[in-house]
C-alpha cells in the first residue's frame, strides 16, 4: 500500500510540473544563432591554396638577409584563418595575416631569413596552424649559403 502511495504522489507532481511545453522554453534568439551555425558548418572547412610551398633563395653570402613571401589563397566556402606560423628556426622570422581571408581571396605569409652564422646548404620550413581539414600546412625555405673569406672582407658581428 505504501508503494501505491509513493507512486501516485510522483506521477502526480510529474503530471503537475509539466504544465508548460518544452518548445515554448526556446528563445527565437537562439534558434537564429543556431541556423546560422549550422549553415556556417554546411559550407565545410576552410581550404587552402598557395602560388607555391617551397622558395628556393639561391646562392647567397653568409650575412644576407632574405625576404619573401608565398601567396595564400583560400578555395573554400567558409573564411579561412592562419591562427599561427612557426618557423623552424630562430633565423626565420615568419609574417601571416592576422585577419580571416574571405572566399576568393588571397593573401600573403612573409619572411625573413637571416644567413649570419648559417653556412651551406640551408632548408627551413614555417608551418602554419589553420582552420582546414588538415589543421597545419608546411613551407619550405631553402638555399645554399656560402662562408665569407674573413681575411678579403671585414665583418662585424
Amino acid at each position: 500500500m505504501r508503494k501505491q502511495i509513493i507512486f501516485f504522489a510522483i506521477l502526480s507532481i510529474a503530471l503537475v510540473s509539466c504544465k508548460e511545453k518544452a518548445t515554448s522554453k526556446i528563445k527565437p534568439a537562439n534558434l537564429e544563432n543556431a541556423k546560422e551555425r549550422d549553415a556556417e558548418i554546411s559550407k565545410g572547412s576552410a581550404v587552402i591554396g598557395f602560388d607555391k610551398t617551397e622558395y628556393d633563395f639561391g646562392t647567397i653570402t653568409e650575412g644576407d638577409l632574405v625576404n619573401g613571401t608565398f601567396k595564400v589563397y583560400n578555395k573554400g566556402k567558409t573564411d579561412l584563418v592562419i591562427t599561427n606560423a612557426r618557423a623552424s628556426c630562430g633565423c626565420t622570422v615568419p609574417e601571416w595575416p592576422k585577419e580571416a581571408i574571405k572566399p576568393g581571396d588571397s593573401a600573403q605569409v612573409k619572411f625573413k631569413f637571416n644567413s649570419r652564422f648559417r653556412r651551406g646548404k640551408q632548408h627551413k620550413t614555417i608551418t602554419l596552424q589553420t582552420n582546414t581539414e588538415k589543421v597545419t600546412e608546411v613551407l619550405q625555405i631553402k638555399g645554399f649559403v656560402e662562408p665569407i673569406d674573413i681575411k678579403k672582407k671585414k665583418i662585424k658581428y
